[in-house]
């Protein structure tokens, strides 16, 4: 009986991917808050460091560094139709304010797990040949490459900048990522267990895709944050990552071939509950007030009054303000602006109207 030959052990691998993407995932959502935690520290303070010379950036990049390596290792184990919407759980810890939402992804991540594929091939390098040298592998690609050039022409050439547009750009290269993932680690494992796959050339082109795919991901998703909502971009990322990630499984590595059609249905349903509750947990998140102020000169004391839309922020008065000038708080005195000091012209016609009016009554 060979490794992943039997359905014990494709339940026992299962679990061990999936409780290694959920402590992956876990991480990640924790490393991200702690990295936030030193950017806010760092720009309440005067001294201009730089974020990684800063104890608390280096230790959430440690723990992302783990989690990562836990989600890595988890796509070795189990199915991608499994893994992949367990990121659902960094966004749970991260955003997880809504008690509804985090009740639905509870019960959407314990149904997809239940109901999801339970048996996955060996990943031998001739395996991996097999599939992508197959027509539905083929055909995905073409798609795929067809609908990925369609929408970078539009995006770089038309200066289309919806969110949706360049999210599915990103949704496109996650699948890529999550194939060539999946394909790594395999023969990572097996390599490992003493089966050895690094030497076969699949190994060097799956390495290098995975590269390239997950570089251009991080630069589009860059982008969608600049330009848009980032509780918004998680969401919908999310949403159009997972349902790509699991069509890649399905037509990759054959994820959805022996399961039955209630299963398939019981999936499917988890999976919308996920997409539910993800959405309800950034849906209600507060954006961010931008202070956008003005200053009028007080002309009743002399001291510049800050508004705020509407509302007046009174600064302290300590004597170093001017009509024209900034607040300052190094230390270095403030630039006045250039003023105007010549006089302005009078034109002739108003001057030489009195003298005029006197020649007349002397006449």
């Amino acid at each position: 009986m060979g490794f992943f030959s039997s359905h014990g052990e494709s339940y026992t691998d299962n679990l061990i991917g999936t409780l290694l993407a959920i402590f992956g995932n876990f991480l990640v959502s924790i490393s991200l808050s702690i990295q936030k935690y030193s950017h806010v520290t760092l720009a309440g303070r005067k001294d201009q460091r730089t974020f990684y010379h800063t104890k608390t950036w280096w230790c959430g990049f440690v723990f992302t560094c783990i989690g990562e390596s836990a989600n890595f290792v988890s796509y070795a184990f189990a199915p991608l139709a499994v893994v992949a919407p367990l990121n659902a759980v960094s966004v749970l810890k991260h955003y997880g304010l809504i008690i509804l939402g985090y009740f639905i992804t509870a019960g959407g991540t314990y149904l997809f797990v239940s109901f999801g594929p339970n048996s996955h091939e060996k990943l031998e390098a001739e395996n991996i040949v097999k599939h992508i040298v197959g027509w539905p592998v083929l055909l995905y690609l073409l798609l795929e490459i067809i609908l990925f050039c369609l929408l970078l022409y539009f995006h770089k050439q038309r200066r289309v900048n919806y969110l949706v547009v360049i999210l599915l750009l990103v949704a496109l290269l996650g699948s890529v990522t999550v194939i060539t993932v999946k394909a790594v680690s395999g023969m990572l494992v097996l390599s490992i267990e003493g089966n050895i796959q690094l030497d076969n050339p699949i190994f060097s082109v799956m390495f290098v895709c995975m590269m390239a795919s997950v570089i251009f991901q991080a630069r589009f998703l860059s982008q969608a944050c600049k330009l848009h909502d980032s509780s918004l971009v998680m969401s919908v990322n999310y949403i159009l990552s997972t349902v790509f990630a699991v069509v890649a499984g399905a037509v990759f590595y054959l994820e959805f071939n022996k399961e039955e059609v209630l299963n398939i249905c019981m999936y499917v349903l988890g999976s919308v509950l996920c997409f539910l509750g993800v959405f309800l947990m950034t849906k209600n998140r507060k954006k961010p007030k931008i202070f956008e102020p003005y200053v009028s000169m007080d002309m009743s004391n002399g001291v510049p009054t800050i508004h705020d839309k509407g509302s007046v922020v009174q600064p302290d008065f300590n004597g170093s303000f001017s009509y024209g000038t900034l607040v300052n708080n190094d230390g270095v005195a403030p630039a006045p602006l250039p003023v105007n000091l010549e006089q302005p012209v009078v034109s002739s016609r108003t001057s030489d109207a009195p003298t005029g009016q006197l020649d007349r009554k002397n006449d």
